[in-house]
């Protein structure tokens, strides 16, 4: 039996995207990479991994637990 390894994600089931920041206030990403992110490759999930940090600080007070989401991004990305 072959099994796969979980798609690794930054979600932290905080879902509430920001209208003009256009991303997600848990986990930085826009609806669209939310959306696709199963159908991404690993090299694709990776790039927007990257992103997400500077998406997340340029929240500012409105992203909903950025600590905890950079700890997921970096975990995500080992």
């Amino acid at each position: 039996m072959t099994y796969s390894k979980p798609i690794k994600s930054p979600c932290l089931s905080i879902c509430a995207v920001d209208g003009r920041a256009n991303a997600c206030v848990g986990c930085g990403r826009t609806l669209k990479e939310i959306a696709g992110w199963s159908r991404m490759s690993d090299g694709e999930r990776d790039a927007v991994l990257r992103q997400l940090p500077a998406r997340i600080a340029a929240l500012g007070e409105k992203a909903s637990a950025p600590e905890e989401a950079l700890a997921k991004i970096a975990e995500a990305l080992e």
